[in-house]
């Protein structure tokens, strides 16, 4: 659990937050020294008219850091010989505003508001930060203690809470993405957070889909629903505790897909007790330890939080983890290639009863 939050400037004026467990450190006494350029604008937001959508274009992101040596590595603790994002020499959790963010409050003054009369532009507004789950530049979330998981997870809860409140967020979504296969640039392990300044289509459809349950069923919630049923099954059920469930989705569209839930139905991070927060960590280890046990070697993947909107739908959200891999055997990964990519339509090649038994079967 935090025992101490510090937050500071770096010398571009993006703000830092130490996250510490351990209470007494005086963070402050460790300006960041760099002499760095004022952050870019925001991104520019486009809309296609064709399916409904806003597409974000940030050109400023071409430039940024791209698999640098160890000794440079930009989420490393900063040493004599050089100056990271993370100006103190040691750190537990650190959170920082993202150097090439998606989305910021930067605003252009000269920002267009058209490009023809089918498409209309607005700026980017919102927020992307960096989460650096450890100072160890050789660890991954994996190897965590579960002291440190809890750690995070009350630093995600923190910034959920703060970035929600901003004004014009639609939804606040963190997020991991580990390894090459993945499309990492960065190999310490971190994750993100977008704050979004409108509803992503996944959580669109989300919404249609819940909102369309409740009307069907009295107000019924779909996921607690979903969840109940995998319950009962209990054949693509995973792991589980007192708190949470594990389970392979009967409809998975990645070749190994596990979602956490709450049993509990909360509407995002900050919301879980502590004793749905304690409970998380073990249950999550043990799950990533089965994703790398399934090959014998570290298993590239995506772990989203599907958190609920901030506005209207706020209701019909289910807090649940989502942990998914493109690796369908030890030297096979599943590309997103013509159905998926152009149509949007997937096509899973292992079956999903068979990835939850050898996910049981894996350690």
């Amino acid at each position: 659990m935090i025992s101490q939050r510090t937050a500071i400037r770096l010398s571009d004026g993006r703000e830092l937050i130490y996250f510490d467990e351990t209470p007494g450190a005086d963070r402050t006494r460790w300006p960041d020294t760099r002499h760095l350029p004022p952050p870019p604008p925001t991104s520019q937001l486009r809309y296609d008219p064709l399916v409904d959508e806003w597409v974000a274009v940030a050109a400023h992101r071409q430039t940024r850091t791209f698999l640098p040596p160890s000794d440079k590595c930009p989420l490393c603790p900063s040493t004599r010989e050089f100056a990271s994002e993370i100006p103190a020499p040691d750190y537990d959790v650190v959170v920082f505003e993202n150097q090439f963010p998606s989305f910021s409050d930067r605003v252009k003054p000269d920002e267009i508001t058209s490009l023809t009369d089918m498409v209309p532009v607005r700026p980017g507004v919102g927020r992307t930060e960096v989460v650096c789950f450890t100072s160890d530049h050789n660890s991954s979330f994996g190897t965590l203690p579960p002291a440190r998981v809890r750690t995070v997870l009350d630093a995600l809860a923190d910034r959920t809470t703060e970035m929600s409140a901003l004004p014009g967020i639609a939804q606040v979504f963190p997020f991991e993405n580990r390894g090459i296969e993945i499309g990492v640039t960065l190999s310490h392990p971190h994750g993100q957070i977008y704050a979004y300044p409108t509803v992503p289509p996944r959580a669109q459809a989300m919404l249609r889909a819940a909102r369309k349950h409740a009307e069907h069923t009295g107000g019924r919630n779909l996921y607690a629903d979903v969840l109940a049923a995998e319950q009962k099954a209990g054949v693509r059920v995973v792991a589980g505790n007192e708190h949470w469930t594990a389970y392979v989705p009967a409809a998975a569209r990645w070749p190994y897909e596990v979602q956490l839930a709450p049993h509990r139905q909360v509407a995002d991070i900050p919301a879980l007790s502590d004793a749905e927060r304690d409970a998380f960590a073990p249950l999550y280890l043990d799950v990533l330890r089965r994703f790398d046990a399934l090959f014998g070697k570290p298993m590239p993947y995506i772990s989203a939080w599907h958190q609920a909107v901030v506005g209207e739908g706020r209701d019909l959200g289910y807090l649940h983890l989502q942990l998914f891999s493109i690796r369908r055997a030890a030297d096979k990964l599943k590309y997103l290639a013509g159905s998926e990519s152009a149509m949007g339509a997937f096509v899973n090649d292992i079956v999903p009863e068979a990835a939850a038994q050898r996910l049981r079967e894996a350690i």
